[in-house]
């Protein structure tokens, strides 16, 4: 359970829930970003989620219903690695975009993780595995829950996310030119979660190149980070 959100006002802000039951996990502060990361047992600490100095910001929810068309498949691309390949500058925002033009994104057996990408310029990427991709250039908005947005909510799970998409969605909607970091913070409280509690809840100023996060919904003690 995840929600990201990108709004593109007089600012470019993103926003991050990280919904987490039972796994390890940390926000490392880096020179180049601020980086949410899962403790693998095969692979050590994986940056998935979080952004860079490049202005690029990784989200990657999970989506329910799984669909098996995910499932690594010849030579599909792990979209894990990918996703961290752009948050380690490895790999530009357009790399990507080709990347998932090709159709050839997997995620892991069993699993459909999804991405939910956007670059310095307010540009969204949402990747679904083995579903497509869609493309939004500069969009007001965009919301990506853990329901695949190539079938809404034809398909229900308990964990999908289809409330937590509307509550943001009408928030967002009558969304002020103005919006921005405070009102990132009240979106991303208003649909956060205690069954999968949230563990983090990150907001990126991209023109500021400013990252701020709270940890375990305490909406009070809000770090940051400023890139130079």
């Amino acid at each position: 359970m995840c929600t990201s959100i990108c709004v593109n006002k007089r600012k470019t802000i993103v926003g991050w829930n990280l919904d987490l039951l039972d796994m390890t996990y940390r926000v490392r502060p880096a020179e180049n970003g601020v980086y949410i990361e899962i403790d693998d047992p095969a692979e050590g600490w994986l940056p998935l989620f979080g952004a860079n100095k490049r202005g690029d910001f990784v989200g990657m929810p999970t989506c329910w219903p799984y669909d098996a068309r995910s499932d690594p498949q010849g030579e599909g691309v792990d979209l894990i690695h990918l996703d961290i390949d752009l948050l380690l500058e490895k790999k530009t925002f357009d790399d990507v975009r080709r990347i998932a033009e090709s159709g050839k994104v997997s995620s892991i057996p069993g699993v459909t993780f999804m991405a939910a990408l956007s670059d310095a310029g307010g540009n969204v990427l949402h990747i679904i595995p083995g579903q497509g991709y869609r493309y939004y250039e500069k969009p007001d908005y965009a919301i990506l829950t853990n329901f695949s947005p190539f079938k809404g909510n034809s398909e229900t799970h308990p964990w999908m996310g289809w409330d937590r998409y509307q509550k943001a969605e009408k928030m967002l909607c009558g969304a002020s030119e103005d919006f921005d970091v405070e009102d990132c913070f009240a979106v991303l409280k208003a649909v956060s979660q205690e069954v999968c509690p949230t563990v983090v809840s990150m907001v990126y100023d991209v023109g500021a190149r400013t990252v701020y996060w709270c940890m375990d919904r305490a909406w009070d003690r809000i770090e940051s980070r400023t890139f130079a």
